[in-house]
């Protein structure tokens, strides 16, 4: 029974899971009969990287297709094939410790797409994944949703773990689980033992660190005794140190003590590359035609893109139509009404408001000091291009006088983005956020 449980284990993963996913991570999979047993089932697979994600992905669903199959529950192993030379490492589905330090595999530098927006970062990524502990320590990766912070960051944790290095990967709500469970556990001894002994700690989105006052001081004992051991630290956040409301000084200052490098919304030359790459690795054939167009319509966030790329194609499968460019405008067009729909001028204004330091008050006000005077221009073009309000609906929304107001507004604005570049960016951020808004109805 074993050798064929363990087979149709497979083929119904197959038919639950993308076709993409099926032949990146489970294809190579090789149910070993010999080493099994009815309560422990062994898969083997290519290398330590392929083992580690699909443990965390799919390690819980085979188990149950196998105890659907046989009636019994088991534990899960994913072994590296014999031959490999990491061969003698194993990972459990009931290694739960470990599971916090997973990395997805297909964050590689070879899989990231550089260009003028983000060329900093990744250069400095890669010079830390080489030398650790060094030059940049920390490195501090700062940008809006989606642009590929933590692509960089895992992408810096495989390059070492494949060199043997202790990497550990949090989101900084892990942490905080973590560090909250330690302290309800008397247990704090056991969760600085655990942070304090890796090679690199990796901290994804550390703005959720703002006034969590205890936990940025046992952050801040963890990030001075792995930086006085020469132990390399990367995090990332959606805005720079200085940005981050709420956070002490002493924290603002270690952040800032190695190198800051962000990451911005991407141009469209680079959205033409990421959309070829994503592509590419997806196994999906565009032409220029619809390459160039999707850069055109699609927003900033690299996930979002890749989402739609995968959407089309199978779209594409079903309707058993060729992707041509009509089709691409008919598959995308309910997505682009949608997401103008999720998009209000108060949540544009809410957001403008809070990055330029201003409330959002002032911004709907008559006043006309400098700073409120360029926010509201701002809010004003972002609205008219993000959502569907005509002029005559954003001026009464503002209290104008009537559409030719809004004209006015944009040619202003319009005029100073063309010779500013600072401005140019700072939107085309703002523009990067507001467009990840999924309004809860």
């Amino acid at each position: 029974m074993g050798i064929e449980a363990g087979k149709k284990v497979l083929k119904r993963l197959k038919e639950e899971i993308s076709l993409n996913e099926y032949n990146r991570y489970i294809k190579n999979m090789e149910f070993d009969e010999k080493s099994s047993r009815n309560d422990i089932i062994i898969y083997t697979t290519n290398n330590i990287l392929s083992a580690k994600w699909i443990n965390t992905r799919y390690a819980k669903k085979i188990a149950h297709l196998y105890e659907v199959e046989t009636g019994i529950k088991p534990q899960v192993i994913i072994d590296i094939k014999k031959g490999r030379k990491e061969a003698n490492v194993k990972i459990s589905s009931r290694d739960k410790a470990s599971q916090s330090t997973l990395l997805n595999p297909s964050f590689t530098f070879n899989s990231f797409v550089s260009g003028e927006s983000n060329i900093l970062a990744f250069n400095v990524a890669k010079a830390v994944a080489k030398n650790p502990g060094k030059q940049y320590n920390p490195l501090f990766i700062y940008g809006g949703v989606g642009l590929g912070k933590t692509h960089l960051m895992q992408a810096i944790g495989n390059y070492r773990v494949n060199l043997g290095d202790k990497i550990i990967y949090n989101t900084f709500e892990q942490f905080l689980n973590r560090y909250t469970n330690h302290i309800k556990t008397n247990s704090m001894d056991r969760f600085r033992e655990y942070y304090r002994n890796c090679d690199i700690l990796l901290i994804d989105d550390i703005q959720f660190i703002s006034r969590k006052e205890q936990t940025q001081d046992e952050f801040f004992h963890t990030f001075n005794e792995l930086h006085s051991l020469g132990k390399q630290i990367v995090i990332t956040s959606d805005r720079a140190p200085k940005k981050i409301a709420g956070l002490v000084d002493r924290l603002k200052t270690r952040f800032e003590w190695g190198m800051l490098a962000s990451i911005n919304p991407p141009g469209l030359e680079t959205k033409i590359a990421i959309i070829k790459k994503k592509s590419e690795l997806n196994g999906i054939k565009l032409s220029n035609e619809v390459v160039n167009f999707l850069a055109s319509k699609l927003g900033s966030n690299i996930r979002e893109i890749e989402g739609t790329i995968i959407k089309i194609n199978a779209m594409s499968s079903l309707l058993r139509q060729p992707i041509t460019l009509d089709f691409v405008k008919n598959a995308i067009e309910d997505y682009l009404q949608e997401k103008q729909k999720n998009i209000t001028i108060d949540s544009i204004v809410d957001i403008v408001a809070n990055e330029l330091n201003v409330k959002p008050s002032e911004i709907k006000s008559k006043k006309r000091a400098k700073k409120i005077v360029e926010a509201r221009r701002i809010a004003i073009y972002l609205a008219r291009n993000l959502t569907p309000n005509s002029m005559p609906q954003i001026a009464m929304y503002f209290g104008m006088k009537d559409h030719s107001a809004i004209s006015h507004a944009m040619k202003k604005i319009e005029d100073i983005i063309e010779n500013d570049e600072n401005l140019k960016v700072l939107i085309e951020e703002l523009s990067n956020k507001i467009e990840t808004i999924k309004l809860q109805k």
